[in-house]
């Protein structure tokens, strides 16, 4: 490569590689070596001798650069006994990136990542995924040096683990400044890592033009966001939804809300835990929504399904009345959509409703659509019960067959 490099006259250079080889690597550094034609790097699944060596002769300024991406390896920072991580220092790239419009860090602590993002003013995408600990940028930190980048228009701050935090204990935390940050043209936001964080980043900014916001947070025993709730009250696009999704995965639970333009796979907000325990996920959704959600309150059309390619894997000991308290919260809900996967259980929570709880949840329930009603005759008889007792209390509704 270097030989090749001297022979061809002197045109942009990109530079990509995945799971580098010694005779890549030495190729890399090769191109590396001539930082006035670089235009695009992207090295994925590097380990941390080899982020050393592209770190080593990334000192200089790269004034061509505009896309930037560096994966360490997957092996490197699992547990306490992985190789740790190299670390990206403070001097990389001469610690200045004037034209730099993609940032994307995963695997990588860069303790001179907030110098470098002070120079980045044409930055309009940053990703920074699987944190480690070695890699942690207090909220306040975060916003001031973002807080230059007018054209920042998609930030994914992701962190690889609940440790991700400064010292063994609770996230440091500041009384949010009297006045927030404004992020004039942010339209995507996409976060994981414990809600303390979030709540002391979120009291410090605002986002008018948001219309995609993903949170996943580590599971904890309580959560009280209440910062969140206020942030997602100040976005017009998350006003009044009426329509949401509880999707139940393998290891996690999520609420969704559609975009209004009702693009295809597009969610405009979604809310998550990270969480394999059945219990856990039901218990952790109904506090996270109650505190952080309360446009729930107005939705009309609700579904409730299994995602991914894999069914959870349920425990059978779950209380009706961690289901009756998810459902709870939507007490603007006409139609209710369950799949086969819980249909059986939302069916005998259903049946607890009798008597002088009839209206206690979903009061205004007109419809329910089931997928699988060819179902067990327990289960039938479930349905049968609480819609007897909705019809005597002067609520009808109807059944009917829901055909993803």
């Amino acid at each position: 490569m270097r030989e090749t490099l001297d022979v061809w006259p002197a045109l942009p250079i990109v530079i990509f590689g995945d799971g580098l080889s010694t005779l890549g690597a030495d190729n890399i550094i090769a191109a590396l070596q001539h930082n006035d034609r670089v235009c695009e790097v992207g090295l994925w699944d590097v380990t941390s001798s080899q982020l050393e060596r592209v770190a080593a002769v990334m000192q200089e300024p790269f004034p061509l650069l505009t896309i930037l991406g560096l994966q360490g390896h997957s092996n490197d920072n699992r547990s306490e006994s992985s190789p740790t991580p190299a670390i990206v220092p403070d001097s990389f790239m001469g610690g200045s990136a004037p034209r730099l419009r993609s940032l994307h860090l995963s695997r990588i602590p860069f303790p001179g990542l907030p110098k470098l993002l002070l120079s980045a003013n044409s930055l309009v995408h940053l990703f920074l995924s699987n944190i480690p600990h070695s890699g942690y940028i207090s909220p306040d930190a975060l916003v001031a040096c973002l807080s230059a980048l007018t054209s920042l228009k998609d930030v994914t701050f992701e962190f690889q683990s609940p440790r991700s935090r400064p010292g063994p204990g609770r996230v440091s935390r500041r009384p949010p400044p009297p006045t927030r940050t404004a992020f004039p043209a942010l339209t995507r936001f996409s976060f994981k890592g414990v809600s303390e964080y979030l709540e002391d980043l979120v009291a410090r900014i605002d986002t008018p033009l948001l219309d995609r916001l993903s949170i996943t947070f580590f599971n904890q025993l309580i959560f009280n966001t209440p910062h969140l709730s206020q942030f997602i009250s100040r976005i017009p696009k998350f006003q009044s939804p009426d329509e949401a999704q509880i999707v139940f995965y393998d290891s996690a639970v999520e609420v969704s809300l559609p975009s209004p333009t009702r693009r295809f796979g597009y969610e405009a907000l979604t809310l998550g835990i990270s969480c394999k325990e059945s219990d856990w996920q039901l218990s952790s959704l109904a506090q996270l929504c109650m505190s952080s959600l309360p446009a729930l309150a107005t939705v009309e059309h609700l579904y409730i399904r299994e995602g991914g390619y894999t069914s959870p894997h349920w425990q059978d000991d779950i209380e009706d009345f961690q289901w009756l308290e998810v459902l709870h919260i939507f007490s603007a809900t006409k139609n209710l959509h369950v799949s086969g996967e819980f249909l059986p259980r939302i069916a005998f929570a259903l049946q607890e409703l009798v008597g002088g709880r009839t209206a206690e949840v979903l009061p205004t329930l007109r419809s329910l659509f089931l997928e699988e009603v060819q179902s067990s005759e327990p289960v039938l008889g479930a349905i049968g019960d609480f819609v007897a007792a909705r019809h005597l209390s002067g609520h009808p509704i109807s059944v009917s067959s829901w055909e993803r």
